[in-house]
């Protein structure tokens, strides 16, 4: 595997793959990778010939009060586990690299980054779509791939890349969850030991939605106060938001049917957790 640190050798890495006839699968991350990362690896390996990663901790998706001096850099561990999975190139950029001195130019998609984690983290989505942007841009992959987790950044990263026209195929890759239900986060490390047994509320409150909405119940107010109800047997959780949305346009919707996303988040001690499931046909 080989390692770089510049845009424009990294750029050049990925033509010279493409000029041999390959297709270069991508996978943006932000380092602390675990086995949702992994499966995203797994994905890209399977639907390209030559796949770069790349590690950068996006100074400008975290909010003034938010995690970013103590987001987990564990580059060594990382590094291993792509070289592992054999992935051909790893990009890891400085911020001065993704950023020059004096960058006033910024990616929005708006109206769709106020909705969900835009709306409790304003500017965040700006950051995401800056950055995924310029990544694009640089590895230009023939195929991306995301997590659904991040429902709401797959949403907006695809509404960009039509706007933008990039030409790339952007792929969505299931949840990969501990054997409690929890989705794999990186920010899960936050967590202690009581905090963790928490946290599998908010996959539980998901089911709950998912179990009245299979029984017959398609009234989103109902479905979340099921929710809601769940999560409240857990006094540490702090509900951010529990919503019921269309998964493209991330507008609430008020009747339910197979497609829609329900997406929840919320603070387990001083950790915040996201997730999310797709309703799925009752047939």
């Amino acid at each position: 595997m080989k390692i770089l640190h510049g845009a424009v050798e990294t750029r050049s890495e990925a033509r010279a793959a493409k000029l041999q006839g390959k297709r270069v699968g991508f996978v943006a991350t932000m380092g602390a990778l675990h086995d949702g990362h992994i499966s995203l690896v797994r994905a890209a390996k399977a639907k390209s010939d030559f796949v770069v990663a790349s590690i950068f901790v996006n100074p400008t998706q975290f909010g003034p009060n938010e995690d970013l001096a103590k987001y987990p850099r564990t580059f060594e561990a990382d590094r291993k586990k792509l070289e592992a999975e054999g992935v051909d190139l790893l990009f890891v950029p400085s911020v001065e690299e993704m950023y020059p001195p004096g960058a006033v130019t910024f990616v929005t998609a708006e109206g769709i980054s106020d909705r969900l984690d835009g709306r409790s983290r304003p500017g965040h989505f700006r950051g995401v779509t800056t950055v995924v942007a310029k990544l694009f841009h640089i590895v230009e992959p023939d195929v991306a791939l995301f997590g659904q987790k991040d429902a709401a950044q797959v949403a907006i990263i695809k509404r960009m890349a039509r706007d933008l026209i990039f030409p790339l195929e952007i792929v969505v890759v299931p949840i990969v969850r501990e054997p409690d239900g929890l989705a794999f986060s990186s920010r899960n490390a936050y967590l202690s030991p009581e905090e963790r047994r928490q946290a599998a509320a908010l996959s539980r409150a998901l089911r709950a939605i998912e179990s009245g909405y299979r029984g017959g119940e398609r009234s989103s107010a109902k479905l979340i106060e099921a929710a809601r109800q769940v999560l409240a047997g857990e006094p540490a959780v702090r509900v951010d938001y529990i919503e019921i949305v269309d998964r493209d346009t991330l507008d609430p919707v008020s009747q339910i049917g197979t497609g829609t996303l329900v997406a929840v988040a919320a603070f387990v001690g001083k950790t915040r957790l996201i997730d999310n499931i797709i309703l799925s046909s009752t047939r």
